[in-house]
Order: C-alpha cells, then structure tokens, then sequence
C-alpha cells in the first residue's frame, strides 16, 4: 500500500506542481506525518522533490521530472488511450500499434505482476468477432494509409484533402477543417467543417487523403461527445424520414427500438400488444426492420410498407411453393 501511496505522491505533484504537507495528507487520506516520511523515502530513491519555505511553500518536483515508460512510440501510447475500445484502436488504424503497446505494457511489469496478468488475460474476452448466433461483426476496411494521413491531420491542427465517395454520388475531391475522430459499432467517422459548415464523413468512404500544410479553421478545444450528439440529433430531424404505425408483440420491442431513431408514441392495447409511431430513416429502412419481426410485428401505417411487406411476402411464398 504504501508502494502506491508513493506513486500518487509523485503523480499529485506532477499534475498541480507545488503542494502543501496539509493538501497532500488530505489528497492521500494520511497524516501529514506520513507525508513527511514519504517524502524522505522519495528523496532517499532518488526522486527529486524538493520542500520551498514560508507562507505559501510546499513541496514540489524538480521541472522536467518525469516517470516514463520507455520505449513507447506516438502511435502505440495513443492506441493506449483508446483501447477501452479494441474497435476504436481498429477503426482509426492503431490495431497493431496497440498490440505492440501492450506487449512493452507487459515487459514493464514487475516480474511477480507478469504471471498473473498473463493469466487473467486468458480469462477475459472482450468484443469477439462474432456473437452467441454466430454472427459476425462486420468491420469496414479502411486503407492504412487513408487512416494514417487522416489523423495526423487531426491531431497536427491542419486542413486536409480527401477524396470522398458519397452514397450515390461520383467521388469528389474536397478540402475540410478536421475536429476529430469517433468510432461507434465499428464504424470510424471524421468531424469537421467545410466553408463553415459541420460535415461527417464515414472513415470507409474516404479513398484518398492528403494532410496540408495549411492549419485548420477550428475551435482550440472541442467537446467531441457533445458534437457528436448534435450531429447526430440534426441527421435523425432531416432527411426522408418515414414514421410508421406498427402493432406488435412486446416481447420484440427491443429489436425494433434498436433499430429505430426514435419513438414518438407508445401504448399498449387490450390484448397486450403494443402499439407504437416509431420513425425510420428512409422507407428502406422502414422495410427491412419491419420485415425481420415477421408474423410477431405489422405495419398499419402508411399503405405503401403495408403493400411493400404483402408483396416481399408472395414473392417468397411463390419461390417456395414448388417442389
């Protein structure tokens, strides 16, 4: 216990510089006794803290003091910051700069930890390839290079140029002010703006990438979740949305909510089933969720996913209903 007191010590004192005896007891929840032998310990192994008298003294690192550890690269010490998410370090192409962190990780561990951490490795499996009904996640390819040109320009602040494949579209070349990277179900997309304007681009559709050298238009900072969220909220208000009328067993309510982008109305009739207005994306969408709920779900509104089903439906029937 006491091996970690020590290294929140120094950690404390990196982080706001100079602290009091009385500040540090209370951060470490000690006496400021045990501070003061702690800092002697700190001092008698080489550590060089220091103690600065009167009023508003304390204790502090000498500038430049830092622990490290050694050997790891830019790319291997930022795959460890997004690997609370092994699809994060995938889908922004650090999958193997994450391996390769994790191995120096493991050499830098004590060797009474190493053994231990080996064994509980084989006992957790995080985000398998493939779910209890065996089906498998599908992972977009992203071209390492696009990947890798993309987040320098992130991180270095500068404009980037990219050739991007709209859905539908011919593909373009177009300039941008990169804000930041997000992954979310395996899929990567880049925030940024275009002439002012907030643009999302999908990581999969990017075909070519260029960094420039000229610095990006853009905020210092940026609360990435917060964008996130707005953008999305505007894409699921826009659109050709579609709202549904459907009529169904509570028991599939989730796969149907999960599928959706929201629910406006929701009540139960008197049989028990449920009766909701959910809206879809495109009428596309709309079909395909619908249909995979089978008998246990049906459309009431509009006529056109009703007639849509019915006909998806015969012609089923009709490939089946010969020998």
């Amino acid at each position: 216990m006491r091996a970690d007191r020590l290294v929140s010590l120094v950690l404390l004192l990196r982080r706001h510089g100079r602290l009091s005896a009385t500040t540090l007891a209370a951060e470490l929840e000690v006496s400021t006794r045990t501070v003061l032998r702690d800092i002697e310990a700190l001092s008698a192994a080489g550590v060089p803290v220091y103690a600065e008298r009167g009023r508003h003294g304390g204790f502090a690192l000498l500038p430049g003091f830092r622990t490290e550890l050694t050997g790891l690269n830019h790319d291997e010490a930022l795959a460890l910051l997004v690997a609370g998410s092994r699809s994060g370090a995938q889908a922004f192409g650090l999958g193997s700069a994450l391996a390769s962190a994790m191995r120096k990780v493991v050499d830098a561990l004590p060797e009474s930890y190493r053994a231990t951490a080996a064994g509980a490795v084989q006992r957790v499996l995080v985000d398998p390839e493939t779910d209890l009904l065996s089906r498998r996640l599908v992972e977009e390819e992203v071209p390492g290079t696009v990947v890798a040109e993309v987040r320098r320009a992130v991180f270095a602040g500068h404009k980037l140029r990219i050739q991007y494949a709209a859905v539908g579209q011919t593909p373009k070349w177009r300039t941008v002010d990169p804000i930041g990277l997000v992954t979310v179900r395996e899929q990567g997309y880049l925030l940024a703006t275009r002439s002012g304007a907030d643009r999302t681009y999908r990581l999969s559709r990017i075909l070519a990438a260029e960094e420039l050298a000229e610095p990006a238009q853009r905020p210092d900072r940026i609360d990435l979740d917060r964008a996130w969220q707005e953008r999305s909220a505007r894409f699921r208000a826009g659109g050709d949305q579609v709202a549904v009328l459907v009529r169904m067993d509570p028991a599939r309510r989730e796969e149907l909510v999960g599928t959706a982008l929201a629910v406006r109305v929701e009540e139960t009739d008197a049989d028990g089933w449920l009766r909701l207005e959910v809206t879809f994306q495109d009428s596309r969408h709309a079909e395909w969720a619908l249909w995979r709920l089978g008998t246990d779900a049906e459309a009431l509104a509009p006529q056109w996913l009703r007639t849509a089903l019915r006909d998806r439906a015969a012609a089923i029937a009709a490939r089946y209903g010969h020998p």
